[in-house]
Formats: structure tokens, sequence, C-alpha cells
């Protein structure tokens, strides 16, 4: 008994207290990314009583059309979660994609996010570093991007993702944050209101 409260003890104490902030990692507080409307802080909600309500608690959709995505949702895509998001955004040479419609959009997004719906992201390939040509697409130029959606169950970014390297955006430049909206917002992170 008494080696499990020494244990408990040197666990308590080298853990951070609640009071010491709700931090994104024990080092960062918080991120600052730039926007179309000037720097927007990314923080978690401080609250340790938070939770989240309404549509983005729902855990279980019906299958089609809210099927599990996989984790790589094409060959050559790279899978990333919150913090290599959070570096992203903070890359100027990187571009977030919002892929949902613009109804999901207009109800909040990730700051520094831009707005590509998912059937229009293969022919908006020209403002991901692609040039037009009388083929479609060059894309020796393409950024690397970071796609996202409403979270694990929802497939407009992978589909975008797939639409766009159909039309030739290579895949190896595709990031694909499969948690979404749904595991940004369970996190407490910063979500913006698109002006």
């Amino acid at each position: 008994m008494k080696t499990k409260i020494a244990v408990l003890a040197t666990v308590l104490l080298a853990t951070p207290a609640l009071a010491d902030g709700v931090n994104i990692r024990p080092d960062v507080a918080s991120v600052t990314v730039e926007t179309s409307s000037g720097p927007v802080e990314i923080s978690r909600i401080p609250d340790p009583d938070n939770q989240i309500t309404g549509e983005w608690a729902q855990t279980s959709r019906p299958c089609p059309n809210f099927c599990v995505q996989p984790m790589v949702p094409a060959p050559g895509v790279t899978p990333i979660g919150e913090l290599e998001l959070l570096d992203m955004l903070q890359d100027p040479e990187v571009i977030v994609v919002d892929s949902r419609v613009p109804a999901d959009h207009a109800g909040g997004t990730i700051p520094g996010a831009i707005s590509i719906p998912y059937n229009e992201a293969p022919d908006r390939l020209d403002e991901l570093g692609c040039e037009i040509d009388f083929d479609g697409f060059d894309c020796d130029g393409a950024k690397t991007v970071a796609l996202f959606c409403n979270g694990n169950w929802c497939g407009q970014s992978p589909t975008a993702a797939r639409r766009m390297i159909e039309a030739g955006y290579p895949a190896d430049k595709i990031h694909y944050y499969r948690g979404g909206m749904q595991a940004w917002r369970l996190l407490g992170l910063t979500v913006t209101d698109p002006q």
C-alpha cells in the first residue's frame, strides 16, 4: 500500500496542475497563425469542465454516407494529427484546406484554413500551386497541403485527395487530418467564424 501511495505521489508531483493551464503540449500554451483577417491565437479552452455538445458530440451516423474513413485515403498521402497540423498552420509554405461543403465551413473552421469544398478541389488546383495548361494542370510547383473535413466518419477530404491526385496533384504533397473538426473541437482548440 505504501508503495502505491509513493508511486501516486510521484506521478502527481510530475504532472503539471490544471491551474498551470490547459496547454496544447507541456511547453506550448498557444500558437499564432496568420489568416486573411490577421493573426489568430490558437489555444485550448481553459475550462477543464468544458464539454462538446450538439452535432460534434454525436458518435454514430449511418453508413453510408458516414462510414469510418481510412487513415490513408490514397497511396502516398500522409496522415497527420493536431500537432503536425498546428506546425503546418504556422508554415507560410503550406496551405491548410477545409474540404467541407460551404454550409459546414460557415459553422466554424480551423484558423488559417481556406475553404475549397471537396467537389471543387480538382478544379481549383491553381490555388494550390499548380498552373493551368492545355492538358489541365501542371503541378510541378504544387504546394504542400493539409486537408480536413468533419471527422473520422467524413468522406469529404478523402474524396478531395483522391480527385486531386486524379487531376495531377502529387500525392506526396497531400496531408490528411482525419480527426477533422470533431477532434479539433473535442480537444477544445480555437475555432474561427469564417468571414
